[in-house]
């Protein structure tokens, strides 16, 4: 992957970064969607698709609201999609080795949030003076300014997450030591236990609770046979 190839994934990325919170939320950012669109611009929309699902199962838990501190699922799952339907992701480890890198790239937006936030109090506080002026409205400025800087931070971490992953990941792909059957079994039975412990903690509180998640279980099964 060079410099040009990364191009469209940093627009995909600096799009899917901005819906997380700030315009439209339109859930375009969820990693379902979003790793699926990474794995497409990389010819490989099924691998997308892939590791989309586990990377839900493992951001199910986020709520993106309020001050809470949480990844920007969007852009990371973008790093994950393009790494795992890149042309190297042909064999045994890759899955892994992708998801590991969509949580790096998580936490790495993680960080760029809270620079963001901590740039638009800058911005927020420069333009107090303004806000006596009647003919001027910083509001209408900040507003753009902050979309603007959601939409560079987007592009920003989906760039330096490629190019910081995909050497490493090239570079760790061939010592891959565990079999297909291996991997599955660890990604389901990670991505399950996890998927199961925030459903459960979303919904315990909700009248028949066990009943509606034993019912899915019987369904999930049956469809899976």
């Amino acid at each position: 992957m060079n410099a040009l190839s990364v191009i469209p994934f940093a627009g995909l990325g600096a799009v899917l970064g901005l819906d997380v919170v700030s315009f439209p939320q339109a859930m375009i950012s969820r990693p379902l969607v979003a790793a699926t669109l990474a794995g497409a611009l990389a010819g490989d929309p099924d691998r997308g698709l892939l590791i989309g699902a586990v990377l839900e199962m493992v951001a199910l838990g986020t709520l993106p609201f309020g001050a809470a501190r949480y990844p920007d699922w969007g852009t990371a799952s973008v790093v994950g999609g393009a790494l795992y339907a890149s042309g190297s992701a042909r064999g045994p480890g890759h899955l892994t080795l992708a998801v590991l890198g969509a949580l790096i790239a998580a936490w790495l937006s993680s960080e760029s949030m809270v620079w963001l936030r901590t740039l638009n109090g800058r911005w927020t506080r420069a333009a107090r003076s303004a806000a006596a002026d009647a003919r001027q409205n910083p509001a209408v400025a900040l507003q753009i300014r902050g979309l603007l800087g959601d939409l560079a931070r987007g592009a920003m971490v989906t760039t330096v997450g490629l190019a910081v992953l995909v050497p490493a990941y090239g570079a760790l792909s061939t010592h891959w030591g565990g079999g297909a059957a291996v991997e599955r079994a660890l990604m389901a039975g990670l991505t399950s236990a996890l998927g199961a412990a925030t459903i459960w903690m979303l919904v315990r509180g909700t009248t028949g609770t066990r009943a509606l998640i034993a019912i899915g279980l019987i369904i999930g099964v049956a469809l899976a046979i």
